[in-house]
């Protein structure tokens, strides 16, 4: 005997619904995906909502249906990568800790920040690339720059410190916090992929090739690390009375 109408309709699954949660979901990774990219090259304020939408081909009321505002747009920019990228980061410290028992040296816990930042940033695609360089812009914008890269990053940041302490005890803590200034600088100018030194060095480097900037850049830092914190010490125990 055929299954009766109504026991079909209870074992069916209700695909409708599901559709539209999906195509949502689907329409507002392209907004962010347009978004991420116009925020990259032109910056907060030089990107409109209707920017936005040409980029995607739709019409500028679409966004309002899924954003408040320009500054939602943004937000939601930042909470979709900036976890991620700080929650690896986060893990690799805290398991360089444990493979380091208590001894961490200064390249190692560089390795740990950086290597697994360029990983995500090379493996992760064009996404993740015009992420990184919006990231570079917001990290030098004075007005509020510093706001958003302290709301979303502090915590990773301060776990590179803290262990960059348990590898340096004799260092000046002020001395650490300006190698990581400098850290941050060389990673976020990296991040940004200018072109400026594939112009400098007639083509021998690529701002692009995050390889060879990781093959390089924490045992570079590492080096200025330990340099500048071993002759700072012992400038002062040379000015020590006695």
């Amino acid at each position: 005997m055929p299954d009766r109408p109504e026991v079909q309709a209870m074992t069916t699954p209700p695909r409708k619904p599901r559709r539209k949660a999906e195509q949502r979901a689907e329409s507002l990774e392209q907004l962010l995906d347009a978004a991420e990219e116009l925020f990259s090259k032109h910056g907060f304020y030089g990107v409109s909502i209707r920017d936005i939408a040409e980029k995607v081909g739709v019409h500028k009321s679409l966004i309002h249906y899924y954003f408040t505002d320009k500054q939602e747009v943004f937000d939601k920019v930042m909470a979709r990568r900036a976890p991620v990228t700080s929650g690896r980061r986060m893990e690799a410290l805290d398991a360089y800790e444990i493979a380091s028992k208590g001894k961490p040296t200064v390249e190692g816990a560089l390795r740990a920040f950086l290597d697994t930042d360029f990983d995500t940033y090379s493996k992760g695609g064009d996404g993740w690339r015009h992420f990184g360089a919006l990231s570079a812009q917001i990290n030098n914008t004075p007005a509020w720059g510093a706001e958003v890269m302290d709301r979303l990053y502090d915590p990773v940041v301060l776990r590179l410190i803290g262990l960059l302490k348990q590898a340096m005890p004799e260092a000046a803590e002020e001395d650490i916090f300006w190698g990581y200034h400098f850290v941050t600088g060389a990673l976020t100018l990296s991040l940004a992929r200018t072109g400026r030194i594939d112009h400098l060095s007639g083509g021998k480097c690529r701002s692009d090739d995050f390889d060879a900037i990781k093959e390089r850049m924490a045992a570079f830092m590492a080096h200025g690390f330990i340099g500048i914190c071993r002759d700072r010490a012992a400038e002062r125990q040379r000015q020590a009375p006695g």
